[in-house]
């Protein structure tokens, strides 16, 4: 499955599909409100600040199923990140990422890049993938990858 096919539901809840981002580079997270990693919305947000204009972005995926650190509605996490970290990059509804309701994206994402020892379960919050401009996944992320770590790699991969 190409990754611009992939259909996506805005936090807002409007649909789209992934071609909005096309000859974009991408980070796509999935995130969380009430994890130890959620500070990272600052970094996020800072990359994003740092390099949207050059052709990039974050996109954000609440999820439930790590320890329940986003139960709230997608509501409740758009107020949180919009008051909490002023987050102004891309976010969607909630989401599965592993599992039999696994969203597609992820699916697709988890395949291209396993993780450690060739699993391809996501681990916890704040997994990343980082997706280059044509939509090819190209590295994962642990959690504990700091956004500010990735900067590099981001700025490697900005379409010309």
């Amino acid at each position: 499955m190409n990754l611009q096919d992939i259909a996506v539901q805005t936090i807002d809840g409007s649909q789209q599909t992934l071609a909005d981002y096309q000859g974009k580079t991408l980070l796509v997270v999935n995130v969380a409100s009430k994890c130890g990693f959620t500070p990272q919305y600052k970094g996020l947000e800072e990359l994003y600040q740092r390099y949207k204009d050059q052709g990039f972005a974050v996109l954000g995926f609440p999820c439930d199923q790590f320890g329940n650190q986003e139960p709230g509605t997608d509501a409740d996490i758009a107020q949180f990140c919009s008051l909490t970290y002023a987050v102004t990059f891309p976010m969607f509804a909630k989401v599965e990422v592993n599992g039999a309701h696994a969203h597609p994206l992820f699916k697709v994402l988890k395949s291209a890049a396993p993780g450690l020892l060739g699993s391809e379960g996501i681990k916890w919050n704040f997994t990343k993938f980082l997706v280059d401009a044509t939509g090819q996944t190209v590295k994962r992320y642990a959690p504990t990858d700091t956004p500010a770590s990735l900067a590099k790699h981001i700025e490697a991969m900005l379409p010309d």
